[in-house]
Formats: C-alpha cells, sequence, structure tokens
C-alpha cells in the first residue's frame, strides 16, 4: 500500500493523475457527450486537480496525509529532496 502511496505523490503519479483527468474531460466531452459524458468530465477534475495540487485523495486511507510533500517526507522517496530545497512544495 505504501508502495501506491509513494507512486501517486510522486513526479511521475502526478503527471499520471493529470493525463487521467485531461483524458477523462476530453474522453466525456468529445467521446460520450450528452449528460453522461458531462458527468465523466466533470469527474475527470478531481484526478487532475489532485494532480496539479500535488494532493493524494486516497492517502488518508493509507494512514498518510493529503499533501504529497509530507507523504514523500513520511516515506521517502527522490522527490522528496526537491521538497526539502522548497521546490514543489504546497502550502
Amino acid at each position: 500500500m505504501y508502495l501506491f502511496a509513494r507512486f501517486m505523490t510522486s513526479v511521475a503519479g502526478r503527471w499520471f493523475r493529470i493525463f487521467a483527468g485531461v483524458a477523462m474531460i476530453a474522453g466525456g466531452l468529445v467521446g460520450v457527450g450528452g449528460p453522461t459524458g458531462l458527468s465523466i468530465a466533470a469527474l475527470g477534475l478531481i484526478p487532475l486537480a489532485a494532480g496539479a495540487g500535488d494532493i493524494c485523495m486516497l492517502a488518508p486511507m493509507l494512514g498518510t496525509p493529503f499533501g504529497g510533500a509530507k507523504v514523500r517526507a513520511i516515506l521517502g522517496s527522490r522527490d522528496s529532496e526537491t521538497d526539502r530545497a522548497g521546490v514543489g512544495e504546497t502550502r
């Protein structure tokens, strides 16, 4: 489980969530359309915002905080070195 939290708060995990959100929005608006497509697009805003804001919505269920920088500090990762330098830190 902690590997999942570590991946989701890494740079690759953040980009994965951003891409997934954009794909859901595009797929909902272009591919599906109608009220169902709008619902899918609205749901796509969740991973997009979470990736852009460096938060992991599932982290509290794994016993870690929301903020990606805090999770990286607890679990340790390559990305935590940039957090210590103040780069990519969310407040």
